[in-house]
């Protein structure tokens, strides 16, 4: 539940209060908004969970990591932020869950100055590079990166008509591009291409018309539990052909809800999400195995992606902020712009998400080490390949 505009823990965590970290006159603030109420929750609430196992302290100053709901709303997300820049005074920004509560606050965190890691995969975020831009780091893989390892394995398969259905907002729109590229790249075509709303309770009329279209498979561009729709509406409706995903749907619940219509369903993922699967030397094994001990230790559960996305937002940190300490003390403009300067000075950064390089010109900063493919089996999220 929300009091005052902040989000209070108790019956998601288990706690009283969002505000974690001890006052101190100096202490570096990170101000944090996602979406753990709303058609996100799914990929807000595990991404919450996870700032109670970052550091409160780093580089010999204290942290305070100040987490507030926004409700999966764009106008929240907006208020969540102002009100971390002009009344906590936070160094950092952090969020949101999904696209749309995210993209606004490119501007705000230009204007205030401060850097901003955005947690969603919208790849306006970052480019062009401009000016506001140069604020603002993804911890989330570019939708391309997804895409181009998702047609590699579908090409395989012999498939060479794709239907497409996605979210009728900026990550339908980028799954979309990003999959029409790659997949023109390799000899195959996107015969129909049909859109939904996050909060629709029906597609019926859509999945008529990409079933008309006789496409040899479909990719569903949607992320958390509403991506299940279509592909249950398509099963009920005698499609019984191969469904694809994207990896927004990199949860729990969306097996839990999709149930025996999302069995087999083939999709990319950052290979987190199966790190016990992965080569005892795999880069991103080791990068998890720090991540996933104070999680269970904590929860006694094992976390899921967009929890590991937090995570690497700390981990970021911790590389930057002793370098910009160099430079001023917390909550100065001084420390604010090396605390960018150094994360963009960053190489092969060791995140849960991927190795990460970032550059003046590169904000996202991953390569295709980020990705894998992974098939929903027995109920459960297998590797397919690496």
């Amino acid at each position: 539940m929300r009091i005052a505009g902040k989000l209070v823990l108790t019956a998601v965590l288990g706690l009283t209060g969002a505000v974690f970290g001890s006052p101190a006159a100096a202490e570096i603030k990170v101000g944090i908004t996602l979406s753990m109420t709303g058609p996100a929750a799914a990929l807000g609430v595990p991404a919450g969970e996870a700032v109670l196992v970052l550091p409160n302290e780093i580089g010999g100053e204290k942290v305070r990591w100040i987490l507030l709901d926004d409700g999966t709303s764009a106008t929240q997300s907006v208020a969540n932020a102002r009100k971390l820049i002009t009344e906590e005074n936070v160094d950092v920004l952090v969020g949101s869950s999904v696209a749309p509560p995210s993209l606004p606050l490119v501007e705000l965190a230009a204007e205030a100055s401060i850097p901003l890691i955005a947690t969603a995969p919208a790849r306006e975020m970052i480019e062009p590079m401009d000016d506001k831009r140069r604020w603002v780091f993804k911890v989330v893989p570019n939708d391309s990166i997804m895409a181009e390892r998702l047609a590699d394995y579908i090409v395989k398969t012999g498939a060479k008509r794709i239907g497409f259905i996605g979210f009728n907002d900026s990550y339908g729109q980028d799954w979309y591009k990003a999959a029409k590229a790659a997949f023109e790249k390799r000899g195959m075509e996107i015969v129909a291409n049909e859109s939904y709303a996050r909060t629709d309770t029906s597609v019926t009329g859509q999945v008529l018309k990409l079933i008309a279209a006789k496409p040899d498979a479909i990719l569903v561009g949607a992320s958390g539990t509403p991506a299940v729709l279509p592909q249950k509406t398509l099963r009920s409706r005698g499609y019984d052909k191969p469904i694809y995903q994207s990896h927004g749907i990199a949860t729990p619940a969306f097996i839990r809800l999709g149930g025996k219509d999302v069995e087999g369903t083939v999709f990319p993922a950052g290979p987190f999400l199966v790190h016990n699967q992965l080569a005892a030397d795999d880069p991103i094994r080791k990068a998890a195995e720090p991540f996933v001990k104070v999680f269970t230790d904590r929860y006694g559960r094992p976390p899921i992606m967009f929890g590991a996305h937090t995570w690497d937002v700390g981990v970021i940190l911790q590389h930057a902020v002793p370098e910009a300490l160099k430079a001023g003390r917390p909550g100065t403009p001084e420390f604010r712009k090396a605390l960018r300067d150094a994360i963009e000075a960053s190489t092969d950064l060791p995140l849960v998400a991927g190795p990460a390089t970032y550059s003046p010109t590169e904000h996202n900063g991953y390569d295709q080490r980020a990705a894998a493919i992974v098939q929903i089996k027995d109920g459960k999220f297998t590797l397919l390949e690496r």
